[in-house]
């Protein structure tokens, strides 16, 4: 799985330290950056507040509950112990200290339905570089509360907390941090509220559910900074895991409220068939690639979010390749509002959102090679979400209604107004390839028996699929790309009966900076 940005030029390998010593291109994982640095703003919008949750989180109950059992750090393998004795439903309370487990990798936690972990103040399960998982097992509706997880060793793809995704788990104010893999794993209906999700080798969380889809999650009022330190997209190039949050195939999510800050990759990542995302109210600052990747999915809701400085590495990194693809800072790939799919709208909506100061904007892409059975499929194995029976992606009733519609991931029905788009290139440090605005296709190629070959997806994605801009601000030297990458346009051809975007929205070249 994974993105690929375009088809006819893969992600090569990193670019070299020295580049990014000459180009000023830094990331500072795990630390914590209140404000943006250098140079006015003209944004007018009222700033979404910060969730500031790493710096000091709220203290867990000093004293044992009523009728909880209290966890002694003292005792090595107490909270496995205690959770294997007592019935479901038990609260767990766990004594200032550091608590851990025996020292074998697989030793982990498995609770019981509804069981709840507490954390007093200073509480600590420490996975000690040995243990891989912290909380695993298959049981339903549990809490874990004002408790810091660290340390703990889970392989690429898997997590420290809810390690096999079950369902209704609730996460809140908890510090996961200084893992390897991801922080914590997701199943249907979990809530992740108000938790520092730090510095984890691969991401804050990765929200994928082997058997089944995630429905109903909610990820609200967390901070979730400096996460894929262990830079899986160097170890393995073109993989696409890594950033703060990954969604696999999860139908309804509210991602609200979140700081998504100094994580090295894309901050929030929605890869393959997920469904009604509302992703509102959150600052979405300092990723070093995409603060927002919507892939190959359908039906969202991106609104009021703050998004700054973000994709300044990775931009940097493939104009200093000569790339001409608009890398952007929302990145829309093979992703649109479908009717026929249920959910709480039935296009893609991104308004009233402030785009300031980002490595470019917004791209609309599709790749014309991608499509159900196709080997330029990175999503392997996987179909739409319109297609039940995959084998019958194929020759000759691909080429024919409504296969031909429907065997392929289409960028469609997207709305973008009401934005304000700020760019002041003396804050980015760039000259040119970071201010541009994209709908735009690949030239059709592959394989030999594919019905897209050539310009017509470029054509569909450019003028026939309802994509909108309309009603936005924009402040400093913007460009437009449309149909491919080598047609750059100024302010008036894209305006212009050719393209006809951007109708009632306004642009000043010179108020970015």
């Amino acid at each position: 799985m994974g993105i690929k940005w375009r088809n006819w030029a893969r992600s090569s390998a990193p670019l070299a330290l020295a580049l990014l010593v000459v180009t000023g291109c830094t990331s500072t994982p795990g630390g914590a950056k209140a404000e943006p640095t250098g140079g006015s703003t003209t944004s007018k919008m009222p700033a979404t507040p910060v969730a500031r949750v790493c710096a000091k989180p709220p203290a867990g109950p000093a004293k044992a509950p009523a009728g909880a059992v209290t966890v002694d750090p003292a005792v090595v393998g107490d909270l496995v112990a205690k959770t294997k004795k007592s019935p479901a439903n038990t609260t767990f309370w766990l004594r200032p200290g550091k608590h851990r487990l025996e020292r074998d990798r697989y030793a982990q936690v498995i609770p019981k339905k509804g069981n709840r972990y507490l954390g007093a103040p200073g509480a600590v399960l420490d996975g000690q570089k040995v243990n891989q998982y912290a909380f695993g097992g298959s049981a339903r509706d549990v809490t874990i509360s004002q408790l810091t997880v660290q340390r703990f060793v889970a392989p690429q793809d898997q997590g420290v907390v809810n390690h096999d995704s079950a369902d209704g788990w609730v996460i809140e104010h908890a510090r996961i941090q200084d893992n390897s893999g991801a922080g914590m794993m997701a199943g249907a209906r979990q809530q992740v509220r108000a938790n520092c999700l730090r510095n984890n080798g691969q991401y804050g969380m990765n929200a994928y559910k082997p058997d089944g889809r995630i429905t109903g999650l909610v990820l609200e009022d967390n901070e979730i900074v400096g996460n894929n330190t262990g830079d899986w997209e160097r170890k393995r190039e073109g993989c696409g895991c890594t950033g703060g949050v990954k969604f696999w195939a999860v139908n309804g999510a509210d991602v609200r409220g979140n700081w998504v800050h100094d994580n090295r990759g894309t901050g929030l990542w929605a890869d393959t068939n997920n469904n009604d995302f509302r992703i509102e109210d959150n600052v979405l600052e300092a990723n070093d690639g995409a603060a927002l990747i919507y892939e190959t999915s359908y039906n969202a809701v991106i609104r009021d979010n703050t998004i700054r400085q973000n994709n300044w590495v990775e931009g940097r990194k493939q104009a200093g390749r000569g790339d001409n693809f608009p890398f952007a800072t929302i990145y829309l790939s093979e992703s649109g509002g479908e009717p026929r799919i249920r959910a709480r709208t039935d296009k893609i909506e991104i308004y009233r959102n402030v785009l300031e100061n980002n490595w470019s904007g917004i791209t609309l892409w599709e790749n014309a090679d991608r499509f159900c059975n196709s080997p330029a499929n990175t999503s392997s194995g996987d179909c739409t979400l319109l297609v039940k029976d995959t084998d019958r992606c194929a020759k000759p009733a691909i080429a024919k209604a409504p296969l031909y519609a429907d065997c392929r991931w289409k960028t469609q029905r997207v709305d973008i107004h009401g934005n304000r788009f700020v760019l002041d290139k003396s804050v980015v440090k760039c000259t040119e390839k970071c201010d541009r605005m994209a709908v735009l296709a690949n030239y059709g190629t592959y394989p030999k028996w594919s019905p897209y070959k050539g310009e017509r997806v470029s054509e569909a994605i450019t003028r026939k699929q309802d994509n909108r801009w309309h009603d936005n601000v924009y402040l400093g030297p913007w460009k437009f790309v449309a149909f491919d990458p080598s047609r750059v346009l100024d302010f008036g051809p894209w305006q212009g009966k050719g393209y006809r975007q951007d109708a009632g929205s306004t642009l000043d070249r010179r108020a970015g900076g």
